[in-house]
């Protein structure tokens, strides 16, 4: 079967005796999904069947094509939260416009967005977002999930935004808070809660679902002043292409953007995770391809951006289902609760689905990965405060561009300061060591030879030069060659380029050989464009540091080659390793 067509290939070799296994992993799935299907949507103030048809299309998108066979695609709440940053921002500019056209929109240019970086082979793009950022960043979203269900869960109005904002809101209004609404959100979400800690077989989201469908149509929640969810469409949507007629273009494609970086960099995340702990591998680009699929579908069928789901990613892999028919099956259960339980659905008051989303908000939650990043690196653990940061007191949006560039500044710092060190021989011993390492090491009279553990770049390279001008000032009357152990330095730019042929110049001027070492093919080719390898020797460009340095001893004094001097030609030593 043709590679681009996964699930053709999957039901080529299709047991029979997966299919009892996949059904009931299908059933538990849209179990789990009916829960966050009808509650996410409030999110980005989306009408709850939105939800619903965002958990059935997408599943056919990544069956038909998702390379995975235990992923379960969906709505997630990380990626429902940026969503609803970008429609605020759209809709601010024309009220009139239609949240659900453009949510539809979206998915379509982030399936777009999936198909095009795989074809630019950018699935290495979702780690952009580093662990530790990544981690406070959805933490941030989290608690924005939080205090976003302080109206549906005190029958309050509160519009702001941040943090402190709705609290100062709540606390001004908490004479007019609707007493009932809140007893029954805490009640819910306590039972939610327990029902987790003794992890019972049952979803509790569902038992939420279930219970308040019923105890609303025993005591009249509505009749009671207690919000409800209100009647749905009795039918599934029909293929439409949404319009982008009187949007602006750039804000979209940045919204687009955004809801791309984050919902496949936390996607992807997930799904490896998930690859670990059950054996099976995750290929970036290739889930791309998947992505796309499930969010074109989405977009045709007034649906609004998916990700992979870990909620039912791990029912699937709980029960057992081993293909995407757990995915059809899904779908399949999801129309019938649609088509078939839409007067109950009706009945499912507002407090149950602040109740859901701020128990989903608290397993987004990872206390635990924090003070892991505390106890391992309280840079990266400071990282992921600023992520956490942006994401609450920025709004999510300007949250995703101070996650970029937070990621941007922890890279930089990373690298700005690559590690050094000089090294020596051991007695008795081949090879070279760090002489700060191995107390027994010594340098080699006459050879100071200096290691770089980092790539030699245009922000680095002041910090580099000072260093290695450090050394020189340290070196030894007898110093006569001064050798770079380019091992670990993968990359080196035109700026590093001009940096080397200044040290050469100034230990030329002293009298003293420049050489490197082990240098790899890229930044070899770079010196050798700029002029920086003539100008260097190619008698003192060793491929090997061990017969560099063994050349250096059959030298003896007259290892001092002349070719160091900028005024002259070089004169080459006759050495083993190069012409």
């Amino acid at each position: 079967m043709p590679a681009r067509f996964p699930l053709l290939q999957g039901f080529a070799g299709y047991k029979a005796q997966w299919l009892g296994r996949d059904a009931m992993a299908g059933l538990a799935i849209a179990a789990v999904a009916i829960p966050s299907a009808i509650a996410y949507p409030a999110i980005a103030g989306l009408p709850p069947e939105v939800g619903v048809y965002a958990s059935i299309f997408p599943l056919l998108g990544y069956a038909l094509l998702g390379p995975s066979h235990r992923l379960v695609v969906g709505p997630d709440a990380a990626t429902m939260t940026v969503l609803a940053a970008v429609l605020a921002g759209l809709v601010a500019q024309s009220p009139t416009l239609d949240r659900v056209g453009i949510a539809a929109l979206l998915a379509l240019i982030v399936g777009g967005m999936c198909f095009l970086a795989s074809a630019l082979r950018l699935g290495a793009v979702a780690a952009f977002l580093s662990r530790p950022i990544l981690i406070g960043f959805i933490g941030g979203i989290a608690i924005s999930i939080m205090v976003g269900q302080i109206s549906r869960l005190t029958g309050l109005k509160v519009s702001s935004d941040g943090l402190l904002e709705p609290l100062v809101d709540l606390a001004r209004q908490w004479h007019d808070i609707h007493w009932p609404t809140l007893a029954l959100g805490l009640g819910l979400l306590a039972l939610t809660l327990l029902l987790q800690r003794l992890q019972s077989p049952v979803p509790g989201p569902l038992v939420v679902v279930v219970l308040g469908i019923a105890a609303s149509a025993l005591f009249d929640f509505e009749g009671h002043g207690i919000k409800v969810v209100g009647p749905l469409p009795q039918a599934l949507p029909s293929l439409a292409l949404p319009s982008a007629s009187g949007l602006p273009l750039q804000n979209l494609l940045l919204g687009a953007g955004a809801l791309w970086l984050v919902s496949f960099s936390s996607g992807l995340v997930a799904a490896r995770s998930f690859g670990a702990r059950e054996g099976f591998s995750v290929d970036a680009n290739r889930e791309l391809v998947g992505l796309g699929g499930a969010n074109i579908a989405a977009g045709l069928f007034s649906g609004f951006p998916v990700t992979v789901s870990d909620s039912r990613t791990a029912i699937n892999l709980s029960v057992g289902g081993r293909s995407q028919m757990a995915g059809l099956v899904a779908a399949l259960a999801l129309a019938s609760v649609m088509l078939f339980l839409n007067d109950a659905l009706r009945l499912l008051p507002a407090p149950a689905l602040g109740a859901i989303l701020v128990a989903a908000s608290l397993g987004l939650l990872d206390p635990a990965s924090l003070r892991e990043l505390w106890r391992i690196s309280r840079m990266e653990f400071g990282f992921a405060l600023i992520g956490m940061w942006g994401a609450i007191s920025l709004g999510v949006l300007n949250g995703v561009i101070v996650a970029v560039a937070a990621t941007l500044l922890y890279v930089l710092l990373k690298e700005m300061r690559p590690h050094d060190a000089l090294l020596g021989r051991l007695p008795g011993r081949p090879g070279f060591y760090k002489l700060h390492r191995f107390k027994e090491a010594r340098p080699v009279p006459g050879l100071t030879v200096c290691l770089i553990q980092g790539s030699l770049l245009f922000f680095n390279v002041d910090y580099v030069r000072g260093r290695l001008q450090e050394m020189m000032d340290d070196l030894p009357p007898d110093a006569r060659w001064f050798l770079l152990d380019a091992s670990a330095v993968v990359q080196i730019d035109s700026t590093a380029a001009a940096m080397l042929d200044e040290v050469r110049t100034a230990l030329a001027a002293r009298g003293i050989a420049f050489g490197i070492a082990e240098l790899h093919t890229d930044p070899m080719k770079l010196l050798e464009r700029a002029g920086v390898i003539d100008r260097i020797g190619r008698d003192m460009m060793f491929d090997d540091l061990e017969e560099a340095g063994a050349l250096f001893s059959l030298r003896g004094p007259a290892a001092r080659p002349v070719s160091n001097d900028p005024g002259k030609p070089a004169v080459p030593i006759e050495s083993p390793l190069r012409g």
